[in-house]
């Protein structure tokens, strides 16, 4: 079984080295190998050069990379990263250093298990550790959370993570349109509607990062996140 690992990157050319490391160090449960695919959002750094500089150092990792021609939005990078995707399964990993690979066994387990389709890791369950940041980034997660759920009849505690695990044919079947911060209503919403679709959610840890340290998410990917909760969840839009 191959797990593709999809990487969207935009700007992180001083620590991307790192995150790969942590992916890198991960050994899966036996019988389950690699594919990190990393797409590059146009960044306007050194990400590039990183990138392909520790594709070199590490031939033994199967690392595929791709990149866009201009910046089209870390949901366009998830799109490119899924359709290039080889893997029976695929898990998103951001580039920064909020989410720790070492918890890609957890996430597995359900699938491993038999009893999942797809595995949602979410912050606010379980007795991983968290730092302690932004009180109403928080409640935004909630409140959009909540307001996922009531469209969608699912009971998720963490809509937003970024840990999702998806089984590849199915992820692969959905047409996803939203190419920013929207992908995570979207898809939540879109996979809410497949039947006897098996969704588990499990505990995981969270680092977060200040803004000074290149946090990017802010109040207005919050507002076009209801939209598209509302679009596609209560409109039911395709």
């Amino acid at each position: 079984m191959i797990l593709s690992i999809v990487i969207p990157a935009y700007n992180e050319g001083k620590t991307i080295h790192l995150i790969l490391n942590k992916v890198k160090d991960v050994k899966l449960a036996p019988g389950i190998q690699k594919e990190i695919i990393i797409v590059n959002d146009f960044s306007k750094d050194n990400t590039e050069e990183a990138i392909i500089s520790y594709k070199n150092s590490n031939s033994d990792l199967n690392i595929q990379y791709y990149k866009h021609e201009f910046n089209k939005g870390k949901g366009a990078a998830l799109h490119t990263g899924i359709k290039e995707a080889k893997g029976d399964y695929i898990i998103i990993q951001d580039a920064d250093l909020e989410y720790d690979p070492e918890e890609y066994n957890i996430l597995l387990k359900p699938i491993l298990l038999g009893m999942a389709d797809v595995v949602y890791g979410s912050r606010f369950i379980g007795g991983k550790p968290h730092r302690i940041l932004f009180f109403w980034h928080s409640i935004g997660n909630k409140v959009l959370t909540t307001l996922s759920n009531m469209f969608t009849n699912l009971n998720l505690t963490d809509m937003e993570t970024c840990y999702k695990l998806f089984r590849a044919d199915i992820i692969k079947g959905i047409y996803l349109k939203e190419k920013r911060f929207g992908f995570e209503p979207e898809v939540t919403a879109k996979i809410a509607r497949i039947k006897e679709l098996r969704i588990y959610e499990v505990g995981i840890s969270y680092y977060g990062r200040t803004y000074e340290e290149g946090k990017k998410i802010g109040w207005k990917d919050g507002f076009r996140a209801i939209y598209c909760i509302l679009k596609y969840g209560f409109l039911k839009m395709k």
